[in-house]
């Protein structure tokens, strides 16, 4: 009962959110909670937020296989983007929903300077602009919310270089509707500078 009122009194205080977030998770967390994607890209749709990504982090992409039916329970209340394994699929209607399973953010970067020289791009030629064109993941993401004990990965290196990042010392598992809130609440504390 208290944290009911805890997340409503949170939910009203909230006037500034971001309109990208992204959550970086691990297989482990997709082991011990593949429904809480869903359960979490609720929360964002639920707050406004039409921009959400979530990167799994895994060494091979066919370990999360299992926890696919999981994953495409979004499609049901999102349009998901689904990028493993170098394919991409899309299902689902309404705001956009990116996981991206086991993307490297040095390997997209290595694939856009490749896609350029076979394009023929001049060196002179290239800013951060047409970089950004060449980009997989076109976004960047305000705010990045890591749980649990592991430390970031490389996605979206280039594209979070700006971005606010939020660690919560709660694992994905135990991952609640008020840490969500908390972390929005810290968000909209923020000044942002973008790098000035």
């Amino acid at each position: 009962m208290i944290y009911w009122l805890y997340e409503r009194w949170l939910a009203r205080h909230l006037s500034v959110l971001p309109e990208h977030l992204c959550f970086m998770i691990t297989e482990q967390d997709m082991r011990d909670a593949p429904e809480k994607l869903a359960e979490v890209t609720g929360w964002c749709l639920g707050m406004g937020i039409t921009g959400i990504t979530f990167h799994i982090s895994t060494e091979d992409p066919a370990r999360i296989d299992p926890f696919l039916p999981f994953i495409c329970r979004v499609a049901d209340i999102g349009e998901l983007h689904l990028h493993a394994r170098n394919r991409e699929e899309v299902m689902g209607s309404g705001a956009r929903v990116t996981v991206a399973i086991g993307s490297s953010g040095r390997e997209e970067i290595a694939a856009c300077i490749r896609q350029m020289a076979r394009d023929g791009v001049a060196a002179g030629d290239v800013d951060e602009g047409l970089f950004d064109r060449y980009l997989t993941f076109r976004y960047a993401p305000d705010l990045v919310i890591k749980t649990g004990q592991s430390h970031l990965t490389d996605f979206l290196i280039w594209q979070s270089v700006y971005s606010e990042l939020f660690f919560s010392d709660v694992n994905w598992q135990w991952f609640r509707r008020v840490d969500f809130l908390r972390a929005l609440r810290d968000y909209q504390s923020r000044k942002r500078r973008f790098g000035t």
